[in-house]
């Protein structure tokens, strides 16, 4: 049976489902009188999906609010054990790994470190990578003592653009970390010991983290917004629509300098070849700072901003340090500004382990810069903040991938779909066709 507008009404039942599982999960608790009107659907349609989606389990009574007059009402509220979603961030320092429940209550977590020292390819060598996302999908399965069956999917932010083939699914290219083509879903379905029916959506950890910030973080609220994931080099996601999933942005690699320092990715001056933390070290030390041998980005940071600002205030700032961080804010200033231009953003969020380490206080001196690039008008409507979520906001918006998807379904799981023959022209030119 077909509705009106050409979608069926299999398609309308799982849209009102759709509907009443967001409203409940991103405002509620709601009562079924609260839920009609918030998202336009008539008492009795509201009464029918609510009913279903209590029978599945995926909704549960949440108490009661007095109502004007009558009785109290009942709240409904998703229910947090209807399903549980595993997040992975594939870092720079670390391969971390979240099991969730469906209202993202944390279970369990585990981190595996990378390689600190080294170079970058071997630092980020797929079968290790692999290995410890294989590992810490088992690890916090078994510590949390859960089903497999339960999983709605896993969810993986990595570094690079990720694109899809329908034979390998996502397939990263990460050519700074010297990832050319990487099938990586492949090699996670051939090692992680998960049922086939459990689904894994791959994307940029800069996107996970844009969609983590603008559900539960400084981006809540607002109509659009760009979120800058600064670490070792730096990405950005740009989301126009407060549900969608957002687009990620090769924002390091925006040129800034023509024939300027040597990038990571190959090319001459890259905003990541001035503004990511592997530049500003390298930067520090040509500059006769002297950062820490043989620690970790995250350690040589904390050291170069204790040389800027000693502790003791009887000693002196180290003053390459100093002019470092400066020249940094100016660049990081500029490419801000580049995305005001471009995108008009309500708010630009920093997030990431080096975003989050250099603090507001950082972010205020490039917010000046900012102004000084950026055209007035849409520079002045638009504020420059730190994320709220902290260094664990890429493994919450990697774990919403897959739960966007079950909503998007209307709070079912995938079906399998019946393999349709292939056409007779296929057999009749099989043997035609030379490989």
């Amino acid at each position: 049976m077909h509705a009106t507008s050409g979608r069926t009404v299999r398609d309308l039942r799982r849209e009102n489902r759709t509907s009443v599982l967001r409203k409940l999960y991103f405002d509620g608790p709601m009562s079924r009188l609260m839920l009609g009107p918030a998202i336009g659907l008539s008492s009795g349609s509201i009464s029918n999906v609510v009913a279903e989606l209590v029978a599945e389990g995926l909704v549960e009574e949440a108490g009661s609010v007095d109502s004007a007059g009558g009785r109290p009402q009942t709240l409904l509220r998703i229910s947090p054990g209807s399903g549980c979603m595993i997040g992975v961030d594939v870092g720079e320092t670390r391969v971390r790994v979240e099991l969730f429940d469906l209202t993202l209550t944390e279970l369990a977590r585990t981190e595996r470190a990378l390689p600190s020292t080294g170079p970058r390819t071997a630092r980020y060598d797929v079968e290790l990578v692999v290995a410890h996302v294989r590992d810490g999908i088992a690890e916090v399965v078994r510590a949390a003592g859960v089903d497999p069956d339960r999983l709605l999917g896993v969810g993986v932010g990595v570094p690079g653009i990720v694109a899809h083939a329908p034979e390998d699914g996502a397939v990263v290219h990460g050519q700074t970390i010297g990832w050319d083509a990487v099938p990586f879903e492949r090699l996670l379905r051939r090692t992680v010991e998960l049922p086939d029916t459990v689904p894994y959506w791959i994307d940029n950890g800069a996107k996970t983290l844009g969609l983590a910030e603008m559900r539960f973080g400084a981006g809540r609220g607002a109509r659009s917004a760009v979120t800058v994931l600064f670490g070792s080099g730096v990405g950005a996601c740009v989301v126009t629509d407060p549900l969608g999933p957002g687009r990620a942005l090769e924002w390091g690699h925006l040129t800034v300098n023509v024939r300027g320092r040597r990038c990571r990715c190959g090319a001459r001056g890259c905003l990541e070849a001035y503004a990511g933390a592997e530049a500003l070290l390298a930067r520090w030390r040509e500059a006769g700072g002297t950062p820490p041998e043989d620690v970790d980005e995250e350690t040589a940071l904390t050291a170069l901003l204790a040389a800027a600002a000693p502790a003791d205030p009887d000693a002196e700032p180290d003053a390459a340090a100093l002019a470092v961080l400066e020249e940094t804010a100016e660049y990081l200033g500029a490419g801000f500004a580049d995305l005001v231009n471009l995108f008009q953003p309500e708010r630009i969020l920093v997030g990431g382990w080096a975003g989050l380490q250099l603090g507001a206080g950082f972010l205020d001196r490039v917010t000046r810069y900012v102004t000084e690039y950026a055209l007035r008008y849409p520079a002045s409507r638009t504020t420059v903040g730190l994320g709220t979520l902290g260094p664990e906001a890429v493994t919450v918006g990697a774990a919403l991938l897959p739960l966007d998807d079950f909503f998007a379904r209307g709070g079912r799981r995938p079906e399998t779909a019946p393999r349709a023959p292939a056409p007779a022209w296929h057999a009749a030119l099989a043997d035609r066709v030379t490989p």
